[in-house]
């Protein structure tokens, strides 16, 4: 179980959605953290990236070399 605290104006929306469509607030803020959390996971991966190849500690290369690695330099 998870609480959360959101703004009023933010309940309202989601009592009035809830109430138009017949499911529960329960459900649309399941929905909405499944809709968001791999988005979310990926941008937090993303950062952590680009923080290694700004230390120098990841490598990178550019487009030619990636196609030449796999054969896609005709």
């Amino acid at each position: 179980m998870i609480g959360i605290r959101i703004p009023k104006s933010v309940g309202q929306r989601l009592d009035n959605l809830a109430k138009r469509t017949g499911r529960t607030k329960t459900w649309y803020v399941r929905e909405a953290i499944m809709a968001h959390l791999d988005d979310l996971e990926d941008i937090y991966l993303a950062e952590q990236v680009l923080e290694r190849v700004r230390r120098g500690e990841e490598a990178v290369s550019d487009i030619d070399e990636v196609e030449r690695r796999l054969g896609l330099d005709d």
